[in-house]
């Protein structure tokens, strides 16, 4: 597993049109690991590829008409199956921190990666995604120096209050002692 030019060579590529330029494109120093299901809590489908593509049916779920209109992305997804999609180089802005702050500094997106992991806040992640994250992780370290495990957070460290992913279920200390 390698980067070139800001793609992942393990991952499956589905770019999303919900990017844009970094401020400093040599400024990335934050990780942020969320969650996502579509619908809530069932995984599977193709509903996250189509929503970071803009290309939702609001139909197709209840749900999904609450959410179709949004404008939103991430740099990698990890599914159930440890498989991975990149929707934006890392050296663009992916949109998926919304309104946030680390250490004083606002708009995260401006300065990290994001990293949507296939679950919700309750459910147990598998095995092979924590597996396939410590990997990923590992590269991204060796790839951006900036980023430190102290600078590995969760969406609800950066947004606290508004968001809570990646939630209860996400083992921190698994995740962190497979970094090593």
């Amino acid at each position: 597993m390698n980067i070139t030019q800001g793609w992942l060579s393990a991952a499956s590529r589905l770019e999303s049109p919900n990017t844009d330029q970094r401020p400093d494109s040599a400024d990335i120093s934050l990780l942020v690991i969320h969650n996502i299901s579509l619908p809530p809590d069932q995984f599977g489908g193709p509903y996250i590829g189509q929503l970071f593509s803009n290309c939702l049916d609001g139909s197709e779920h209840p749900y999904f008409a609450d959410i179709c209109q949004l404008k939103v992305s991430s740099h990698l997804l990890i599914d159930r199956n440890g498989e991975i999609t990149q929707f934006v180089p890392f050296g663009q802005r992916a949109w998926h921190a919304g309104v946030s702050e680390f250490e004083g500094r606002s708009n995260c997106n401006d300065f990290s990666i994001g990293i949507e992991m296939e679950g919700s806040d309750n459910i147990a992640y598998t095995d092979i995604q924590y597996a396939v994250l410590a990997k990923v992780t590992a590269l991204l370290l060796a790839h951006f120096p900036a980023i430190t495990s102290e600078r590995i957070v969760g969406h609800s460290d950066i947004a606290p209050g508004r968001k809570t992913d990646p939630g209860p279920a996400f083992d921190w200390p698994r995740y962190r002692k497979e970094l090593v």
